[in-house]
């Protein structure tokens, strides 16, 4: 007899779903032991905020939802960052959590959490099955909501008995649900609005986020930069949905972006957001953000129209469908004086450090390119290292810069790493790493080991919690309150581990190292011992325009 449990399972299968991420306990115990003889790949990860991140890894990577199973109680709470994250980012995941028996419901029994609850600020939606009849359809439907319009996590909550419980595997035919219905058809008159504009401007900027990634519009925004001659500048997550060393590439804006990035958008007269969420890293001081410029904001989700920034022009669709539409009614720009502006600006203003006898993270990010040829994929944790890694890596291809943007999760860097690896076997991985957010999640480090992932870590090493030490620094009259870290050794931790462990302590050793890292078939853990105060410049300091920049 099929139990809740064969139904799930049948139906991850019928959705395409490979791999799952989880960790065992009480509650999904009958889903564990269909497991037992599925022919579904299960990845035990060491933590289960190290499954939802690999999931989320995976997702980033295939562009297919990642999946990823706790049991219920601390086993689903343990999920809720890496839930979190995932709807930052809008990134496609079903979390599968085990739940109490229904009878024992609301009573504060063993291991029970109201995790739907809990959930329902960071999901795109969620449900809790109490009746097994209707679990065929709640999955379904999950991976409907999940994967269409703007995507973004999904959790199913199963009690025990429903999971334990017999059932019948019902087709539930094509998913209808009342009440959501993505615009993926732009206004046609909203898309006249905004070609006039595009051709009434003079120094029209592209500002390109995640959404071009997730919306696979990457040739589209191409084909527009070139046609009008217009720079395009990317925020964190859109970085790799243009080709960063195209002419017309001006790099990441905001903060930490570039001179030429921001000084762009501050002189442009056109504005034309696509797939963006104008995130307040991005604009500075809300009041001289692309001051004398009309917007255009190109979105899939109306509700970010006018969130943070008045819209002038708003584009509600699908992005790769809309900048069709735009492009099919535009014609060529032939005035070439503000890329001319542009490429000025870059060639002033490039992002440059001072090396000195010490290891620079700078150096080690763009020995990383070179070795790799650019052909890599790249996870970060969260921190210094996170920018350098933006600003020193130049990203040709859409889903090879993996990191946390919205929600900025420390830990993330690892366990998406080894999603991104399963995603991609045949492709080398390697996650740039501090040392203070390595350690969040390092247990991970087993689950490369034990599956014979070859994800490669790069750690850059200065003893702080550097971006924290940073604003200390600038901000804060150099009183480093707990930011100085005393670490363990990262090469025997490695070693522990099962892993090949490097330390990295000159110069000349940094490209040999990475070079042998590369030949070794599993994973490594290196660590570069940097410059222990270096900073990442430029910097916008809170509360300014992002023309007003440090360093």
């Amino acid at each position: 007899m099929k139990t809740g449990a064969h139904v799930l399972i049948d139906c991850l299968k019928a959705e395409g779903v490979d791999t799952i991420f989880g960790y065992p306990g009480g509650a999904v115990l009958p889903i564990y032991d269909v497991l037992y003889d599925a022919d579904l790949r299960h990845i035990l990860t060491r933590h289960e905020q190290g499954a939802a991140h690999a999931a989320d890894g995976y997702a980033r990577a295939s562009g297919r939802p990642g999946v990823c199973l706790a049991t219920s109680g601390p086993g689903a709470t343990n999920l809720v960052t890496g839930i979190a994250n995932a709807y930052m980012d809008s990134v496609p995941m079903i979390a599968i959590t085990g739940q109490v028996a229904t009878p024992l419901l609301g009573r504060d029994s063993f291991q029970e959490a109201d995790i739907t609850g809990i959930t329902m600020p960071i999901t795109k939606h969620n449900y809790i099955v109490k009746d097994v009849s209707e679990l065929s359809r709640t999955i379904h439907e999950a991976f409907y909501i999940a994967t269409t319009g703007r995507p973004g996590p999904v959790l199913i909550d199963m009690p025990k008995d429903v999971s334990a419980g017999p059932a019948e595997c019902v087709d539930p035919g094509v998913v209808t649900l009342p009440g959501y219905h993505p615009r993926l058809e732009p206004d046609a008159a909203q898309v006249a609005r905004a070609v006039k504009a595009i051709e009434e401007a003079e120094r029209p900027v592209l500002y390109a986020g995640g959404g071009v990634v997730s919306g696979s519009a990457h040739a589209e925004l191409l084909a527009l930069a070139e046609l009008l001659l217009a720079p395009v500048s990317t925020t964190l997550m859109g970085l790799g949905g243009f080709p960063g060393e195209h002419p017309l590439a001006v790099g990441m804006l905001g903060m930490h972006g570039s001179k030429a990035a921001n000084y762009a958008i501050c002189d442009c007269d056109l504005l034309i957001g696509v797939g963006v969420r104008f995130d307040d890293r991005v604009i500075g001081k809300m009041d001289e953000f692309a001051p004398r410029a009309t917007i255009i904001h190109i979105d899939i989700d109306p509700a970010e129209i006018g969130k943070n920034v008045g819209v002038d022009i708003p584009v509600v669709g699908d992005v790769k469908t809309s900048l069709g539409r735009i492009l099919a009614q535009l014609k060529p720009r032939l005035d070439e004086r503000w890329r001319d502006t542009i490429a000025a600006w870059k060639k002033e203003y490039p992002f440059t450090f001072e090396p000195n006898d010490r290891i620079k993270p700078q150096e080690v990010i763009r020995e990383i390119y070179a070795v790799t040829g650019g052909n890599a994929r790249i996870t970060t944790e969260v921190g210094q290292h996170q920018m350098w890694a933006a600003q020193y890596f130049t990203y040709s291809r859409p889903r090879t810069f993996i990191t946390s943007g919205g929600l900025g999760t420390m830990g993330f860097g690892l366990p998406a790493a080894i999603g991104v690896q399963v995603a991609c076997p045949e492709e080398t991985v390697i996650d740039i790493a501090g040392d203070g957010s390595i350690q969040m999640n390092i247990q991970e480090m087993q689950t490369a080991v034990n599956y014979n992932l070859p994800v490669k870590v790069a750690i850059m090493n200065n003893g702080y919690l550097g971006m924290v030490r940073q604003w200390q620094e600038l901000f804060h009259n150099q009183r480093y309150s707990y930011t100085e870290l005393q670490n363990p050794d990262f090469v025997k931790l490695a070693e522990a581990y099962g892993a090949t462990g490097l330390r990295i302590t000159k110069k000349s050793e940094i490209r040999p190292a990475l070079e042998e890292a590369l030949r070794i078939q599993g994973p490594v853990m290196m660590d570069f011992q940097i410059e222990r105060k270096e900073n990442v410049l430029p910097m916008v300091p809170p509360g300014e325009p992002i023309s007003k920049m440090l360093g």
